[in-house]
């Protein structure tokens, strides 16, 4: 599976279980650590766990498991990574503290995930 398509599929997990606001971040020529971000906000620390098993689970499905995961168990946000794709998961407040789409934000890089 290529990189643009495990983002997209961890973007439609989150979609799947009512995630807001998802983001597909191309990084690839700002970083060398990964190519994708995907970021998605849960309403609770919940639903950021549900949210992170979840992508996990669809995932598996297509064969792919992470290189590691950080954060979930606590529910305020939690990080997949998927070696060129990496999924972030926020609460409301983490999200908006960590900013991080403001961070990585090129001008053209970065895709509204609509289902």
């Amino acid at each position: 599976m290529e990189s643009y398509e495990v983002a997209k599929a961890a973007a439609k997990a989150l979609s799947n279980k009512k995630a807001e606001d998802i983001l597909i971040l191309n990084v690839a020529e700002q970083t060398v650590v990964c190519s994708y971000f995907v970021i998605g906000s849960g309403k609770s620390t919940t639903q950021v766990k549900a949210l992170g098993d979840y992508v996990e689970e669809e995932l598996k499905k297509a064969g792919l498991v992470p290189v590691r995961t950080e954060g979930l168990r606590e529910g305020r946000w939690g990080v997949i990574d998927y070696g060129d794709v990496v999924v972030h998961i926020f609460n409301e407040e983490s999200r908006l503290f960590y900013y991080l789409e403001r961070l990585w934000d090129s001008g053209k890089n970065i895709e509204r995930f609509e289902d």
